[in-house]
């Protein structure tokens, strides 16, 4: 049987990706489900760069390290070696849309898209804010994690 993979995507892949790839690594790891899992920005402004130092605590208060991820932008080869591209909001879906290639094969969604009733909702950037919405992300990716793994889950 094949591993499941699921690609993580925001803008600039400092905050909310790395944030629902570590949510989701932890949740799979905490259930023994075997899943490949990885994050990517649609921008390129961060490539190289650790996650933001407000998304490294959040994380760290949840007993996750993430200071090894470094960012990376999406390319056309991700739509042919994952299963399912998740973006966190409505806007880098429409930008994964435009880039991607006539052969891919991940299926596209939003991450609330995965937890009942919030189908269609964004995952709000924390970027120009404070701890606060970093906190608020983590919760929507934690049930986003959750959401998708109970998906992949139903499909193996």
């Amino acid at each position: 049987m094949r591993t499941p993979s699921v690609l993580f995507v925001c803008l600039g892949n400092i905050c909310r990706s790395p944030l629902a790839e570590a949510a989701t690594r932890a949740t799979a790891s905490e259930t023994g489900f075997a899943i490949r899992v990885d994050s990517a920005g649609t921008g390129d402004w961060h490539v190289g760069h650790p996650p933001d130092r407000r998304a490294l605590a959040v994380a760290q208060q949840h007993g996750i390290d993430i200071s090894h991820m470094r960012a990376r932008q999406v390319g056309p080869a991700d739509f042919r070696e994952f299963d399912h591209i998740i973006a966190m909001d409505s806007e880098n879906l429409a930008s994964l849309r435009q880039i991607a290639p006539f052969d891919g094969r991940a299926h596209l969604s939003l991450l609330l898209d995965h937890v009942p009733g919030r189908a269609g909702e964004s995952v709000a950037d924390p970027y120009f804010g404070g701890a606060a919405g970093f906190a608020a992300t983590w919760r929507d990716v934690t049930a986003g994690a959750q959401g998708v793994l109970h998906l992949l889950r139903a499909q193996t």
